[in-house]
């Protein structure tokens, strides 16, 4: 089973902060554990961590129009 979980890491434990997890795993059952903490540690707004990346590589304008010329919409 692959499954990605959040939770969180307090006084040396890894605590799970979705109900059905432990449910789904049996008490002493070994996992393999991947960390990825969130950009800035917050996870209720994923794209934040993205804003300003094109700031200077990426002329609104110019993206706007080639985007119209293809037909595509925004």
């Amino acid at each position: 089973m692959v499954r990605t979980i959040r939770a969180r890491f307090s006084k040396g434990v890894f605590e799970p902060l979705e109900p059905e997890v432990p449910t789904a795993l049996r008490e002493g059952e070994e996992v393999l554990l991947t960390v990825s903490t969130p950009a800035g540690g917050d996870l209720a707004d994923p794209i934040a961590g993205t804003a300003g990346a094109l700031k200077g590589r990426v002329d609104g304008g110019t993206l706007k129009r080639h985007i119209h010329a293809r037909g595509e919409r925004l």
